[in-house]
C-alpha cells in the first residue's frame, strides 16, 4: 500500500510540477523569487551529492547502503522534497494565480505523501531512522 502512496503522490508531484511550468507560473521574476529558486536548486544538487550513486525509486524503496546523515541531510531529512516544495513555491508567490497556487499545493501534498510512506518503509529497514527522525525535521530545519 505504501508504495502505490508513493507513485500516486510522485504523479500528484510531477502534475504540479508541469501544471506550473505550462502556465508560466514555475520560475520566479522577482530578485527574492529567484534567489530563493537558486538556493532550492543548491540545495537539491548538494543533497543528490550527499547521497551519493544510489539511484531514484519511483516506488520510495529504501536504498541499501545505511542511512545517509551527511550534507544537507544533516539539518533536513529530506532536502530534495524540500527543494522542490521551496522552488515551487518561490513561483507561485511571485507570479500569483489561483493556479500557481493549485499547483504548488498539488506539488506539496504530493511530498508530504511522499515523505510519510518512504519514512516508513525507510523505518522498516533501518530501525536507527527513528533517532535520526527524533533529532531533525522534514521540512525546513528546527522547525517542521
Amino acid at each position: 500500500m505504501l508504495k502505490w502512496a508513493s507513485l500516486a503522490a510522485v504523479l500528484l508531484m510531477v502534475t504540479g510540477l508541469l501544471g506550473q511550468f505550462y502556465t508560466g507560473h514555475l520560475f520566479g521574476r522577482s530578485p527574492l523569487a529567484i534567489g530563493v529558486q537558486i538556493a532550492a536548486a543548491g540545495l537539491m544538487i548538494a543533497a543528490r551529492l550527499a547521497f551519493g550513486l544510489r539511484s531514484f525509486h519511483a516506488a520510495a524503496n529504501p536504498t541499501a547502503g545505511g542511512l545517509v546523515t551527511s550534507g544537507p541531510y544533516k539539518y533536513i531529512r529530506h532536502p530534495i522534497y524540500a527543494a522542490v516544495i521551496y522552488f515551487v513555491w518561490a513561483g507561485a508567490l511571485d507570479r500569483w494565480s489561483w493556479v500557481a497556487i493549485g499547483c504548488a499545493a498539488a506539488v506539496t501534498v504530493g511530498g508530504f505523501v511522499r515523505m510519510l510512506a518512504e519514512e516508513r518503509l525507510v523505518v522498516a529497514r533501518y530501525p536507527e531512522y527513528r533517532d535520526y527522525q527524533a533529532r531533525v525535521r522534514r521540512i525546513v530545519p528546527y522547525v517542521v
